[in-house]
């Protein structure tokens, strides 16, 4: 009996919100709200004076009937300081998808946080995600994304941290983003070396949803797999320019039906409506169409 061909897994990450766990009011609401991923943050979003309590209120929060059905993660405050190793405890026994690290200059950070994940036996199913925000982490991208060739690491994700690269390295954030682009082309490249996903760095000007919108389709452009967000109103135009357009779907329908004609089964390159699509592009359909069934499953 032929077996039929596994489907591609989809991890849907097109709008993932930042929520402060400071704001009892944002958390409640991020339960209701249509984002792939909300990442509670107890770090830049919250004053120092203000963290411990963050921390208890979004563990009761999580602990609670209304936490969110989406992918959710921790951004913990670095472990060296005074915050990050009961932020990393509190974040663990909240059972969330994934913690968020902060100020990852290299490999090593990562494996640092996996290390004390697993002093805590911690389950393997839980993640980590890291945020590329200064200038050693862009000199070390290659090594940072390489971790996630390794399982034993848990990283699956990197996430740019714009206004910070900006702070620190004097780059303009013109509206284009051109100064910008070299280095989080590098990031994309190195994420697809690593098998890792990559999240585009926030858009500031939450009210000018046109700029956002052309915000988005740049960083689809770039390969970037979605981008992080800090208001409830861009959820919505983020999802639709991260997901695959109606024409896109009906391409790829077509370079999957016409290499599952039997004349073409064994080809590596057919001819489709006057142009040559090779075995490459059936891989790429393969991946859209599971991308765009993984939006449906998701709105139902």
């Amino acid at each position: 009996m032929k077996r039929a061909m596994q489907q591609p897994t989809v991890q849907l990450r097109r709008s993932v919100l930042y929520v402060p766990a400071s704001n009892e009011k944002a958390l409640r609401k991020s339960a209701s709200l249509a984002c792939d991923a909300v990442i509670f943050d107890l770090e830049d979003a919250v004053a120092p004076g203000e963290k411990v309590a963050a921390r208890e209120r979004l563990r009761d929060f999580l602990a609670g009937k209304d936490r969110p059905g989406c992918e959710i993660v921790v951004r913990i405050n670095a472990l060296a300081s005074e915050w990050g190793t009961e932020d990393l405890l509190a974040a663990r026994a909240a059972r969330p998808d994934a913690i968020l690290l902060p100020k990852v200059d290299g490999p090593k950070d990562v494996l640092e946080a996996d290390a004390a994940l697993d002093e805590t036996d911690a389950p393997r199913a839980l993640k980590l995600w890291a945020m590329v925000e200064t200038p050693r982490a862009v000199l070390n991208l290659g090594p940072i994304a390489e971790l996630g060739r390794d399982p034993a690491a848990r990283l699956t994700c990197l996430v740019a941290g714009t206004n910070d690269l900006a702070k620190d390295t004097g780059i303009a954030l013109t509206p284009d983003r051109r100064h910008l682009a070299p280095f989080l082309l590098q990031m994309v490249m190195a994420c697809r070396a690593g098998g890792l996903t990559v999240l585009d760095g926030v858009s500031n000007d939450f009210r000018d949803l046109e700029a956002f919108e052309a915000a988005c389709a740049e960083a689809r452009a770039m390969g970037f797999d979605g981008k992080t967000l800090i208001h409830p109103a861009q959820i919505g135009p983020a999802n639709a320019v991260f997901a695959p357009s109606p024409e896109a779907v009906a391409e790829a329908e077509a370079i999957v039906a016409a290499f599952a004609e039997p004349e073409n089964r064994g080809r590596g390159v057919i001819s489709l409506d006057g142009r040559m699509v090779e075995r490459l592009h059936l891989e790429m359909a393969r991946g859209l169409l599971a991308r765009a069934r993984a939006i449906t499953e998701r709105q139902r």
